[in-house]
């Protein structure tokens, strides 16, 4: 009876912070149907146009996204912090691969 009395009552406790924004990409799918964050890293990400395509800056580098991977749409809980750039993908020792990326459906439309 302890357990089941325990188990509602953390059930009722609020979800740190970091839970709750990470809620935001349990549900994703890259276009292959793959997770996005299956064992990954998602995160609110800043973006920029370059001559070579789109870069996001993860951490404190700015990774290069295949113009492939992202998808324009809004994310269900964005906070807006970095107006609608996401980013998913891992850190490996020679830089990162990004599983799948995010912007505004607004910049499918710029050059």
């Amino acid at each position: 009876m302890v357990p089941q009395v325990i188990s509602a009552l953390l059930a009722f406790l609020p979800l740190s912070d970091d839970a709750r924004a990470h809620d935001i990409y349990t549900h994703l799918k890259s276009r292959s149907g793959k997770s996005c964050c299956g064992n990954s890293d998602c995160r609110p990400a800043l973006y920029r146009t370059t001559s070579s395509g789109v870069e996001m800056l993860v951490g404190e580098t700015w990774v290069w996204v295949p113009r492939g991977i992202i998808e324009y749409r809004m994310l269900e809980g964005d906070t807006g912090e970095t107006n609608g750039g996401h980013w998913c993908g891992e850190r490996y020792e020679g830089g990162f691969v990004t599983y799948c990326a995010f912007l505004p459906p607004t910049l499918a439309v710029a050059p």
